[in-house]
């Protein structure tokens, strides 16, 4: 079988396309033939040996994927072969056949199509146990969302505007701002038209923000972070600017407010049942057209070194998927 492999720490040209022995499934596992393999930030990290999960080599990127059913192993009930699936693992899913336990994996409805069910678990997952489990997002709250024009910034948008949040959008670019304001933010900010303090301020009126959803890291989490109103939260999701940020602790004391880590894959590993339910929540908002789950670009398999690029670089809204022929 085709597979992407990381044989050194590097950048995405160093990724190699090898041909592997297909998996056979064990006991209580799957196996999947995979159509699509989402991809995220952390994967331009992982291949760098910059994420806190640290692989042996060689392995595979991708932590989310759809395909078909091909093959049961032992024990296995609920799953047929053909099943339309998609499946959450922190890597190893850029590969033609994927071997899975069968509790991360969920059906797949007949009328969403397989690239956005694999664009769905890591990013919309993110951001539901953001806002709702870490965050306690209330209907009425005001949200800022920064990063919002990518992957876990555009569904923390669209999912803040499911559970009922006035939600300002904050991008690098003017037209990344239209993008999350065609997605449901009430308002935008570029941050390079001025004062983002000043402006997230602005938004939150006399009380302050109640939730800051903060990807990106860097330069502008504090900034944010003092836009807070009394008891609001601001949620640690990320640092996709590449600096991660010295907050001063008195902010939290002087303020009132908390700040929370939201730590997807670490709780949906040790909660696959939350995780299943999740996936299934997810698929309905998408069949019902509450999210877009947005697939910007898609590449095959073989050009998964190009499609990481276009994360690393910032040239991605929503999701990025990559695609193996049938």
């Amino acid at each position: 079988m085709k597979a992407v492999v990381c044989a050194r720490h590097g950048a995405p040209e160093t990724l190699e396309i090898r041909d592997l022995p297909q998996p056979v499934p064990g006991p209580g596992e799957v196996l999947v033939k995979v159509a699509a393999i989402g991809l995220n930030f952390f994967d331009t990290l992982i291949i760098r040996d910059l994420y806190q999960v640290k692989p042996e080599l060689p392995f595979s990127p991708g932590a989310e994927y759809a395909g078909h059913v091909a093959a049961l192993g032992e024990g296995v009930t609920g799953f047929a072969v053909g099943d339309r699936v998609c499946g959450y693992q922190t890597y190893g899913a850029a590969r033609a056949y994927v071997a899975a336990p069968a509790q991360f994996l969920a059906k797949v409805p007949d009328d969403l199509d397989l690239v956005k069910a694999a664009g769905l678990i890591v990013t919309y997952g993110t951001a539901l146990y953001a806002l709702r489990d870490r965050g306690e997002l209330k209907a009425g709250e005001r949200l800022a969302v920064l990063g919002a024009s990518g992957g876990v910034g555009l569904a923390a948008v669209e999912l803040g505007r499911v559970l009922g949040a006035r939600i300002i959008a904050c991008a690098s670019s003017p037209d990344k701002v239209r993008f999350a304001l065609e997605h449901g933010a009430d308002e935008g900010f570029d941050y390079a038209s001025g004062d983002l303090k000043a402006a997230l301020k602005a938004f939150g009126g006399e009380k302050g923000l109640d939730l800051v959803y903060d990807p990106v890291g860097g330069d502008m989490a504090e900034q944010a972070l003092r836009a807070l109103g009394s008891l609001g939260r601001f949620l640690v999701v990320g640092f996709a600017a590449g600096e991660i940020p010295k907050i001063p602790l008195n902010l939290l004391l002087v303020k009132n407010c908390d700040a929370r880590g939201v730590a997807f894959g670490t709780h949906a590993r040790a909660n696959p049942g939350w995780l299943r339910d999740a996936v299934a929540e997810l698929m309905g908002y998408a069949r019902d057209g509450r999210i877009s789950a947005h697939v910007d670009k898609t590449f095959p398999l073989e050009h998964c070194a190009e499609a990481l690029g276009e994360i690393s670089g910032r040239r991605v809204k929503g999701k990025v998927v990559l695609t193996i022929a049938d």
